[in-house]
Order: C-alpha cells, then sequence, then structure tokens
C-alpha cells in the first residue's frame, strides 16, 4: 500500500483548499508512476484518519479527481487509479520519502552552446555583502522613476488607451516610432521616418535580428580585435563567420578591413564607433568615412552599435556613422538600457525600409511585439522631454564619477595598472602589469568582498594578449568608488611580488 500518511503534506495555511491540494498530490503521484493504474486507494474515512482532515475533504478531493479522469470508482470493490491510464516508470523518492522533483537532466536530446557560456563569480552566497564593478552599466537608482510612474498611471487611467492591451505592430508602439523620428533626427544627425524604424526589446535584439538575416552560409563578418563577446556568440550562433581586424586609439582598423574584403566577400562590419567595446576608443572621422566608402564599394551592411551614444564627457557626441549613410549600407541600433535602466527593455533598430520590414516579420516569430503600455509610456516622456532631462542630469553625475574613479585609479595604483581617461561611456579600459594576473587579482579581490567584472576573460583568451579589462565607473557612487579603490589597494599589496 502506498504511504499517503508520510507522502501527502497539506499545508492549512496555504490560499488553495485542502481538497484542492489533496487532488494536486495525488496527481503528482500517478504522473510520476509512483501511484500506477488500477492502484487501489483507500476508503474516505480511512484516507481521512491517516491525514488528519475531515472525510468530506476526501470526499471532495475523490469527486474531483473522478471527474478528470484519474480515478474510477467500481461498485462493492472500491476506488482505484483509473486502469486505462498509461503506465509510467516510478520517478524517484528522496531520503526524505518525498517525490524528487530535483532532475538537473532532461530526458530528450538537444542543441547545446557552449560558446555562449560565460564565466561569472566563484560563489553567489552572500552577494548582498558584495560590492559589484560591472563592464559600464547605468547606476538603475537614479532612473526617473516618479516621471515613469506618472507617465504610465496618466495612460493607463484613460480608457481608449486600453486598446494597448490588445495585439500592436511587429513594428513596434507607431506613437514611439514616431517620436523617435524627431528624437533621433535631431540628436543624431539621422533622416530617417517611422518606416525605417523597428521597435526592440533592446540593443541585444537588434543585434540579434540583423545577424538572422545577414548571416548564412557562412557569410563572413568582420568585428574589432577584440570585440564585445556577446555580439561575436550572436553572429556565429546565426551562421556567420567572424574575421578580426586590429583596432587601435583610432578605432577599428578600416585599412585592414580593406584588405580583407579585396580577398574575401565580407557580408557586415560590426562597429560601436562612439565607445569601442572594450576599449572605449572613439571612431576617428577619417576612418568614419573611409568604412562608408568601402560599404558602398563591396556593398556590405556596418552594423553600428551606438550603446552609450549620450554619455560623452570632453565635447559633443560625434555623429553615427548612420548620419551619413546615403546609399542605405548602415543598420543603426540603439536603446534607453543605458539612459534610464537596464530593465528598461526598449530599443530600435534603423535601417532602410525593405531590412525593417523583413525584420518585422522574423521579430514576429519570435517575440511578436514589445510592451505597448511600456513603449507609449516611454513615448510620452521623449515628447514631454524627460528623457532629454533625465540624460543631461546623469550625464553630470557620471562625468564626476569618472573623474572620481581615475584620480583614485591613478593616486593610489598607478604600479599596478595602466589606463587612459575615457571621453565617454560608463567604463575604463584598465590594463594590468604584465607580472600579475587577472586570476589572482579578482580571486582576491572577492575574499575582499569586491566582485571585479565576473565576465572579464571574455575580451580574449585568458587576456594573454592585453592584459585588460572593463572597470564600469557608472553604477558606484562616490563612496562605493572610494570603497573599491580601497579594497583593491588591499589586493594589489598583498600581491606585489
Amino acid at each position: 500500500m502506498f504511504p499517503f500518511k508520510n507522502n501527502i503534506l497539506l499545508d492549512r495555511k496555504a490560499n488553495r483548499n485542502l481538497y484542492l491540494q489533496l487532488c494536486d498530490q495525488i496527481i503528482g503521484y500517478i504522473k510520476s508512476g509512483k501511484l500506477t493504474p488500477s492502484t487501489k486507494l483507500p476508503g474516505s474515512r480511512k484516507m481521512a484518519e491517516e491525514l488528519g482532515v475531515h472525510r468530506k475533504t476526501v470526499i471532495a478531493a475523490y469527486d474531483e479527481l473522478i471527474l478528470q479522469g484519474w480515478i474510477e470508482t467500481i461498485p462493492a470493490k472500491g476506488t482505484f487509479v483509473t486502469s486505462s491510464l498509461p503506465i509510467i516508470n516510478p520517478s524517484n523518492f528522496s531520503e526524505t520519502g518525498t517525490l524528487d522533483k530535483t532532475n538537473a537532466k532532461s530526458n530528450f536530446s538537444f542543441t547545446s552552446r557552449s560558446n555562449l557560456l560565460y564565466n561569472y563569480s566563484e560563489a553567489q552566497e552572500n552577494t548582498e555583502r558584495l560590492i559589484k564593478v560591472n563592464d559600464g552599466s547605468p547606476d538603475h537608482r537614479l532612473a526617473p522613476i516618479d516621471e515613469i510612474a506618472k507617465t504610465y498611471r496618466n495612460i493607463t487611467k484613460k480608457g481608449y488607451n486600453k486598446s494597448l492591451l490588445s495585439y500592436g505592430s511587429t513594428y513596434g508602439n507607431e506613437d514611439l516610432r514616431n517620436a523617435l523620428v524627431t528624437y533621433l533626427n535631431q540628436t543624431r544627425g539621422l533622416h530617417i521616418t517611422a518606416n525605417n524604424i523597428l521597435i526592440t526589446r533592446g540593443s541585444q535584439m537588434g543585434i540579434y535580428l540583423a545577424s538572422q538575416l545577414l548571416f548564412t552560409k557562412k557569410n563572413r563578418a568582420i568585428v574589432g580585435d577584440t570585440n564585445y563577446l556577446t555580439t561575436n556568440n550572436t553572429f556565429k550562433n546565426a551562421g556567420g563567420t567572424i574575421e578580426q581586424v586590429p583596432v587601435d586609439n583610432n578605432g577599428i582598423d578600416t585599412n585592414a578591413i580593406e584588405d580583407l574584403c579585396k580577398v574575401k566577400n565580407i557580408k557586415a562590419v560590426y562597429v560601436t564607433s562612439h565607445h569601442h567595446h572594450p576599449t572605449t576608443v572613439t571612431l576617428s572621422a577619417e576612418r568614419r568615412m573611409h568604412l562608408l566608402q568601402l560599404a558602398q564599394k563591396y556593398k556590405f551592411a556596418i552594423i553600428e552599435d551606438d550603446y552609450d551614444y549620450d554619455f560623452h564627457y570632453s565635447n559633443a557626441p560625434i555623429l553615427p556613422l548612420a548620419s551619413n549613410d546615403y546609399n542605405g549600407n548602415v543598420i543603426y541600433i540603439g536603446g534607453f538600457t543605458k539612459i534610464i535602466a537596464p530593465a528598461m527593455r526598449i530599443g530600435y533598430l534603423v535601417a532602410p525600409k525593405d531590412f525593417i520590414d523583413e525584420a518585422a516579420r522574423l521579430r514576429r516569430i519570435i517575440d511578436r511585439q514589445g510592451d505597448m503600455l511600456l513603449e507609449q509610456t516611454l513615448a510620452k516622456m521623449i515628447v514631454a522631454g524627460d528623457v532629454q532631462r533625465h540624460c543631461n542630469k546623469v550625464l553630470k553625475i557620471y562625468k564626476s564619477r569618472r573623474d572620481l574613479f581615475c584620480s583614485l585609479l591613478k593616486e593610489k595604483l598607478s604600479d599596478y595598472f595602466t589606463f587612459k581617461i575615457p571621453d565617454g561611456g560608463m567604463a575604463i579600459w584598465v590594463k594590468l602589469h604584465k607580472k600579475f594576473k587577472w586570476d589572482d587579482v579578482v580571486s582576491k579581490a572577492y575574499k575582499q568582498h569586491l566582485e571585479l567584472n565576473p565576465e572579464w576573460r571574455r575580451y580574449d583568451h585568458n587576456n594573454l594578449g592585453h592584459n585588460g579589462i572593463r572597470m564600469g565607473f557608472a553604477s558606484l557612487n562616490e563612496r562605493e568608488i572610494e570603497i573599491v579603490i580601497e579594497k583593491l589597494q588591499k589586493v594589489m599589496q598583498s600581491l606585489n611580488y
């Protein structure tokens, strides 16, 4: 006889009725194979005694199970698990006697993509004590949450906005697309209409859609060495072949790109022109013009990922390549994750209309559409000037944090690191002197409750080439920056061999 007393656990404080809890657990044991077809169940009186509940509770549970077809009553014999159910091999019980539902491995085959596995921190416990240095994220604590909430609330109060809860366009919210036309034309110098815009759930979706449309049959993509690894993986996953060219203080080497184009068929070139990821350098004006000329001549796409255009500290931002694209070669990708907060998963893909139409068709089978209410909220905030005001506010804060971080890094740690003060962005490209190893630094720092960019290995193979990582400053306030430098100083002094 199945040990119901030991394996049926009913919670009288739960929101779900006791008879339904009993139903759920009996169904679970039938599905797992522990209660096989034709197994006899205790009578309602005996089951009630074993479980310490009223008999009416058991009767109600049995009635429900009969209605659902899990059990059946045979006159003069009793109640049984339905005999016509398929036989399932019994699942294992844990040491406590309850059904073990913690299977970590699937019972079917699937494709594993080992190249998508990142190295994260050594342990996850006690993370609340950690100070984390990321690779360049905004400070979500500065997000204009009051403006977002107010705008969102005003939209939901108006009855005619209920249509936003229905299916919308795969291209994105129409008001947001129109708002972005004005916003991008004014701030980025673009020359676009709403037909050139597809709203995405962040920049990464834009990169994914572009790669799926461009890279088939091992088409070649040129990227910088080093480059944003997530993009490399996205291109490879789509079927692309990666070709790397050097990056120096003037950005990606366009002469090297031209040399490759002469001998190989290039489908696309990926650039983060404003602040190259990871080294933060800006693509020079000469190379920008050269790259556009090459794109026209060799008919490849330029995927311009302008992930932090709005954060340039030394002068006005340099207009993107897309602002000078008159031949339909540039796919411009941006978003509001860096401007507002990582959770604001709204981005945009800007390209010629035929490409946007195809991207919208592809998007339909992936995600269908974005959050129309949130997109409408952002549209209202752009038109009202809330986004630009927030941008101006945090730009000053991030510049101050950059200056403090760089000043303390130079004052306290110049014997161990070299770096160049970035003109913009949210991170510093920091190179460790070659006699030290990042493995040792990261491990020692973690013991000081300091997490240094958990994905630091991704910039090249074990950082043997340049020994550099990105250290984000924007998400740290002044006191946190001081603590980071203090802890890092202790770490380096302990490693000064």
